[in-house]
């Protein structure tokens, strides 16, 4: 890692975030500005305009440009900031691009064809399909990742779903649950917001400088553009599946407006908002003893408490899916909004969606770290769930109501509210009803751990 990187994304996480560089990176956005701007090219060749055929060989030729190396990326770099050969620097970056494909096919057989390059298009109509696919690929990565980590939930799940717990509302003892089935509330939350991720669409235009194809329909008016555009954006999605597809929006200025991003934002926002609580959860369950962390040799707790083996996965996670939904909340504030046509304020937020992919990256890299290092202290969940008999009040007033006694819940809670309460204590109230014995046998049954309703059937599903 670079110790002189002043973001951590670059720096401390670079291992972790190394699979995004090649999508979020200027060299990622790079490769998607000539994806876009040849696959175009070639789309204009198989109209019926002056632009002539393609042979197999130059569209090769053309999609060659995609495996972008280090060095064509410094290239374009440079045809944009100070000049390449004789071409002046740009100062813009996408045309920076159709120079760099311009000068790269000029000693080919397409060099009769280097001005239908960019042709009738303005900037944005090459970047936000690029940040189309952009999003589109870094979504994949994020759902891998999260599937992963609904894997370990689930097996915690499985793994623990009989295992009677002391429940807490408000942070006070409550009815009793199973540890599997708290588990298993993660799981179908995060189950269902990935349920929600597939089959978002992102909104992409391909319409010129102000959204009326104006320059398309000057030169070639018996073209219907609108279908070429359908047509373009349906080749670009290709025949495999994707959890995100591309879908042309035909009402535009000369930017897309952007709120397919944002929903999607808000989608990841939600599912980060559920790990944030998950991450809390299990910080507590570990504070409490009910979770064990497992010692790795060598480690550090604490500069100066040996014995410490702090929840520092968990806590890690937890701060970067924080970085990571503050990014996204100001996206969602930020993109919808452009002065008229467009301003450019838009185009250095954008830059930075890798780094809020980053951030949940990270974060998901170390929530699995941390379930990777934990194991369920059974004796102690046991232990605290037992030291609360008080709980079972519920089930005992409740039991009552059925057998039409008179003030079960009152009865119950002088016996028991702000009081410290042993299971004799319920003997004896029990003992004092007037009701038949078999029910009185019937509530002597019920302990804390039996407790449990339909918790480990629920932490089946």
């Amino acid at each position: 890692m670079s110790l002189n990187s002043i973001s951590p994304i670059d720096g401390r996480y670079n291992k972790s975030t190394s699979f995004l560089s090649p999508i979020f990176s200027e060299r990622g956005l790079m490769r998607y500005r000539l994806i876009i701007e040849g696959e175009y090219l070639i789309a204009l060749s198989e109209l019926k305009i002056k632009s002539r055929k393609l042979s197999d060989k130059e569209k090769k030729i053309i999609r060659s440009l995609y495996n972008l190396s280090e060095k064509d990326a410094q290239i374009i770099s440079a045809i944009e900031t100070k000049g390449y050969k004789n071409i002046k620097a740009t100062d813009h970056d996408v045309k920076a691009i159709e120079y760099f494909m311009k000068d790269k096919l000029s000693g080919t057989t397409l060099k009769d064809v280097l001005e239908w390059i960019h042709f009738g298009l303005t900037s944005e109509d090459i970047n936000n399909l690029s940040y189309g696919l952009m999003l589109r690929d870094g979504t994949e990565v994020l759902v891998k990742k999260l599937e992963e980590i609904i894997k370990e939930i689930t097996k915690l799940a499985q793994a623990h779903k009989s295992l009677p717990m002391l429940a807490r509302t408000h942070g006070q003892p409550a009815t009793p649950t199973t540890f599997g089935k708290e588990m298993e509330v993660f799981a179908h939350r995060l189950d269902r917001g990935l349920n929600h991720l597939f089959g978002q669409k992102i909104l992409v235009k391909l319409n010129g400088a102000t959204g009326n194809y104006n320059a398309h329909v000057v030169a070639f008016p018996n073209i219907d553009w609108i279908k070429f555009t359908k047509t373009f954006i349906a080749k670009l999605n290709g025949l495999e599946p994707k959890i995100l597809r591309l879908e042309p929006n035909l009402f535009t200025t000369q930017i897309e407006p952007h709120d397919s991003y944002v929903e999607l934002f808000d989608r990841l926002k939600r599912l980060n908002n559920m790990l944030i609580d998950f991450n809390q959860d299990m910080w507590r369950y570990i504070s409490d003893d009910w979770i064990v962390q497992k010692p790795t040799e060598g480690t550090v707790g604490s500069s100066t408490m040996p014995h410490k083996i702090n929840p520092i996965k968990f806590e890690n996670s937890e701060g970067n899916l924080g970085m990571a939904n503050a990014m996204f909340e100001f996206f969602g504030r930020k993109l919808p909004i452009s002065r008229l046509q467009r301003d450019l304020s838009d185009s250095t937020v954008q830059r930075n969606f890798g780094t809020a992919f980053s951030h949940s990256f990270v974060a998901y890299e170390y929530l699995l770290k941390g379930l990777n290092k934990i194991s369920v202290n059974k004796n102690k969940v046991l232990e605290a769930l037992n030291s609360h008999p008080e709980i079972i009040a519920e089930a005992l007033q409740t039991i009552l109501r059925r057998e039409g006694q008179k003030f079960p819940y009152e009865k119950l809670k002088d016996l028991t509210r702000g009081k410290i309460v042993l299971k004799e204590d319920f003997k004896k109230f029990i003992g004092s009803l007037e009701i038949p014995e078999k029910i009185k046998k019937e509530l002597l049954k019920i302990t804390p751990e039996n407790y449990i309703g339909l918790a480990s059937k629920l932490a089946s599903k």
